[in-house]
């Protein structure tokens, strides 16, 4: 098996302004990571309800739910993403927070 190099923590980006470590990006890494961690628990309880012999409905259920979180996670991932480049070409909080309005919907509908 080839070793892979393990990707910085996001945290570990400097900021483009004063280069230091931005707050934003840490904040955004402990939200994913934070969601990431709720849905190991789902995913362990779904282990838990496939050997105890629930049903296939109930298992589905929340299997859809586990998935459902995952995409959220993944849309606030690539949010930051996003505001990081936004931010280094237009600082004004207005953008920010148009990136972070059409964030919440791709969460909700998408």
């Amino acid at each position: 098996m080839a070793s892979r190099k393990p990707k910085a923590p996001l945290s570990t980006t400097p900021d483009a302004t004063t280069g230091a470590p931005s707050a934003f990006r840490e904040e955004h890494e402990r939200d994913v990571v934070n969601r990431l961690k709720r849905i190991e628990g789902q995913v362990r309880a779904l282990i838990t309800m496939v050997e105890s012999g629930r049903s296939c409905e109930d298992v589905a259920q929340q299997m859809a739910a586990a998935r459902k979180a995952m995409d959220k996670t993944f849309y606030r991932m690539m949010a930051c993403s996003v505001m990081e480049a936004v931010s280094v070409n237009d600082p004004s909080n207005a953008t920010v927070r148009d990136v972070e309005r059409s964030t919440r919907i791709l969460e909700k509908y998408a």
